[in-house]
């Protein structure tokens, strides 16, 4: 079963599994919110592949499903830092509350757990140097990555007291298709197309640690087949740029004048850098990132909303509302 199999990262690890993995069924749970679509799945077999429109909160709904799966991967999530700062209530009850009620399942039936979280449960680190590792104290910044550190906390907690048999990571910066369009890289590609103006966080020297959501995928599913129990992997890919890095390359990419873009006010506790150490994943399971080049990510990924404008066209003016009623609350 996958949590959250209809949105950006679940829904490509459904891909991925059903591509790869032929002998595989999979059911996936989603509540199908702004960022959960159906047609994510559109195209995958039926006959392996099961939707189930419900919420990991419902307690009943969880436990009917768990009971019939092998395996839970757990990447339901409410996940975007500006929502949080708005609203953090979403963000306690799903990741939170969600995530425990998985783990009572799981426990309940003896079935196997993976928990997908996020490098930004460590803080930030400074721009000279340092990388995040399974090890680094959790420090986070927003109401989003402390409710995530939290259910990681639970999760370590279910296996210690329970013995439940769960694994965790921890992954830097998702980009590729399927990805909504508030998020930093598909907002800016959709701007572009739109013909808007891209926009740019306070001084756009925050560092992030790109990897595209195959390279992911094929992570979560060693850990979840060849994992130690117990054991946190962290999952990266050198792909560390600055905010103003990336959009200059997608400016670049699509044609436009370097400087095509505005400046906005920096968000509250926006971390200023993240970097992951992912060499444990490496050297005890064997995994490497195959997509490497960033710009040959960034140009699939660019193509893909160019030729997929209908499933994004209809959120794009709602998307840029809410940002701009956002600056204007200063």
């Amino acid at each position: 079963m996958v949590t959250g199999g209809a949105g950006f990262i679940g829904a490509n690890f459904v891909r991925y599994v059903i591509e790869k993995h032929p002998e595989v069924q999979v059911t996936v749970l989603d509540k199908l919110t702004y960022a959960g679509k159906r047609e994510n799945l559109a195209g995958l077999p039926s006959e392996r592949l099961q939707l189930v429109v419900g919420d990991i909160g419902d307690e009943n709904l969880v436990d009917r499903l768990v009971k019939q799966t092998d395996a839970v991967v757990h990447f339901a999530a409410e996940s975007h830092n500006d929502n949080s700062l708005q609203n953090p209530k979403p963000f306690i009850q799903t990741n939170i509350v969600g995530t425990a009620v998985l783990l009572e399942a799981c426990r309940k039936y003896d079935v196997r757990y993976h928990h997908v979280s996020t490098d930004e449960v460590y803080g930030d680190l400074p721009l000279d140097g340092g990388k995040f590792t399974p090890d680094s104290p959790y420090r986070p910044s927003s109401p989003y990555s402390a409710s995530k550190a939290a259910s990681d906390m639970l999760v370590r907690a279910w296996v210690r007291s329970f013995g439940l048999r769960a694994t965790l990571s921890n992954c830097s910066n998702n980009y590729g298709p399927y990805q909504h369009i508030e998020k930093f890289i598909p907002r800016q590609i959709t701007n572009i197309l739109c013909g808007i103006r891209p926009k740019l966080y306070g001084t756009g020297q925050n560092v992030r640690d790109w990897i595209y959501v195959d390279d992911h995928s094929a992570a979560v599913w060693q850990i979840l087949t060849a994992g130690r129990i117990g054991e946190t992997y962290l999952i990266g890919a050198n792909g560390e740029k600055s905010n103003q890095e990336v959009l200059t390359a997608i400016l670049e990419t699509m044609g436009q004048p370097l400087d095509a873009y505005d400046w906005v006010r920096d968000r509250p506790g926006h971390d200023l850098r993240y970097a992951i150490d992912a060499s444990k994943l490496q050297r005890e399971l064997g995994w490497q990132p195959q997509y490497t080049d960033f710009q040959q990510g960034l140009r699939a990924t660019i193509v893909w909303y160019q030729e997929h404008r209908d499933w994004w066209k209809k959120d794009k003016a709602v998307v840029e509302a809410r940002y701009a009623q956002e600056l204007k609350k200063g």
